[in-house]
């Protein structure tokens, strides 16, 4: 449980909004977030080299407790994609897979003691250390990170229609869906409008991954935050405890309900791009 704040509950919560970022040159604008950097890509390698591993490792006789959870995962992923996506899921699966435990992985910090980072400093470097030093590990709580998965999905989304239709085809499709007209002038003239449609349609997807897991995720973390702030004395250290172990447990299903969803909207746009109209 953390020592009660300097500045009160606001500069409490303040002090753990912060990232630890790098400034690039004189612009304010032009930041990077190294806590947010370094937590997403040691939990996707440590996503890749454990699943890896449990490969290599597997037998055909009775599976060990980490095998058969791999096992589980995966099949339980791609059944998902199995009922959604009918065509050759090869390339489908390992994608989805990787969304669901990445994301789930990043969500999951968030269970982790949100003092840790600080009393770690303050034990090794001091209380003036662990005042100016901030370090947030839940990286799906930074809007950059969903941001950038998003448009990871979107670019992917893109180069599934153009592969299943296309350049062409694809283009067309923009332009003559979804208001069909038989008379070639009307088609013509329902061109801009089904441009527009189809223009708000495709950036609404990434939009929506992106603020949907951002703002679950954030306002977790701010719940967290606040009942920290609240028992931060060890007067009320039990209430405290018992709190944020009410909260993590209800925090578990979210955490696993937005990687589910993100998982299975990517599947949904996928399949999709690839209809042929």
């Amino acid at each position: 449980m953390a020592s009660e704040p300097q500045d009160g509950l606001t500069g409490y919560i303040q002090h753990h909004l912060h990232h630890h970022t790098l400034v690039l040159g004189d612009s304010s604008f032009m930041q990077i977030h190294l806590d947010t950097l370094l937590v997403s890509f040691a939990l996707g390698l440590l996503f890749c080299v454990w699943f890896w591993l449990r490969a290599r490792r597997a037998t055909s006789g009775v599976p060990s407790k980490g095998q058969a959870f791999v096992e589980l995962v995966v099949e339980f992923v791609d059944t998902q994609v199995k009922d959604t996506f009918h065509g050759d899921r090869r390339t489908l699966t390992p994608l989805a897979l990787s969304i669901f435990m990445w994301v789930a992985l990043m969500n999951a910090m968030d269970l982790l003691p949100l003092d840790a980072p600080g009393w770690a400093v303050k034990t090794v470097a001091g209380d003036e250390a662990a005042h100016h030093t901030f370090f947030r590990w839940v990286p799906t709580a930074d809007i950059n990170t969903t941001v950038a998965l998003a448009a990871a999905v979107f670019l992917i989304i893109i180069a599934h229609g153009v592969k299943a239709k296309g350049g062409f085809g694809f283009g067309k499709d923009l332009l003559v869906a979804p208001f069909h007209a038989g008379n070639p002038v009307a088609q013509v003239a329902l061109m801009p409008f089904n441009l527009l449609l189809n223009v708000v349609e495709y950036l609404s997807k990434p939009v929506s991954l992106a603020m949907r897991l951002f703002g679950n995720m954030y306002g977790g973390e701010l719940v967290f935050m606040l009942i920290a702030g609240l028992f931060a004395s060890w007067i009320s250290f039990v209430p405290g405890v018992l709190f944020n172990t009410a909260w993590a447990i209800f925090h578990i299903l979210i955490i696993l309900l937005q990687a589910f969803i993100f998982m299975m909207l990517t599947i949904v746009y996928i399949t999709m791009a690839r209809e042929h109209h």
